[in-house]
């Protein structure tokens, strides 16, 4: 049962094609904010990838970054540093809009939630130790109609993980993806 909040982030589960592709993208040198693993995250302006707010339209989940530091070394990390100054920045994110992703909620979810949509609490979150992302699915926000960032499609069929346990977790789909069309609640 889930019963305890462990928060993951937006976890790639699957692609229908069977694979999950990560992109290869990039961050400016310097930017100021931690980004995680399984973050989500967006572009900017200039075409950069940086951490996203609860409610911000996303491009996908950071997956990880490498770059040459300051000293010339090679470095592959599960995490951007906020105010790393860096060059050949590579960091890869997930941005097909049909993958669907695993996130824990933090608080129940049933079966009548399915095609719900929800924004995220804590999506700039991280645990600094293992670099992952504390972003989970903000159960408080659903809508039935409307748009959030994120739409319910499944309960996780995971070990321990059930529809109306304490901290359940689903799967999701982006539902304001930066590119495509917003897809409303039904």
């Amino acid at each position: 049962m889930s019963s305890t909040s462990a928060p993951f982030g937006l976890r790639p589960a699957y692609h229908p094609s069977g694979i999950i592709r990560p992109t290869a993208m990039t961050i400016q040198t310097g930017y100021t904010s931690n980004i995680f693993q399984f973050q989500p995250v967006l572009l900017d302006t200039d075409g950069f990838v940086e951490a996203a707010g609860d409610s911000d339209p996303i491009i996908g989940t950071f997956m990880g970054v490498e770059f040459t530091d300051a000293d010339g070394r090679r470095r592959v990390s599960n995490k951007w540093t906020a105010s790393t100054a860096a060059t050949d920045i590579v960091a890869y994110v997930t941005l097909d809009p049909a993958i669907v992703y695993e996130i824990q909620a933090n608080g129940s979810v049933s079966v009548t939630n399915i095609s719900n949509q929800a924004d995220f609490v804590n999506a700039d979150s991280g645990n600094v130790t293992t670099g992952l992302s504390l972003a989970q699915l903000d159960r408080s926000g659903f809508v039935t109609s409307g748009n959030k960032v994120l739409r319910v499609i499944a309960i996780a069929p995971e070990v321990g993980n059930a529809a109306g346990d304490s901290f359940t977790i689903v799967q999701v789909q982006i539902s304001e993806h930066q590119y495509v069309a917003n897809k409303a609640a039904f």
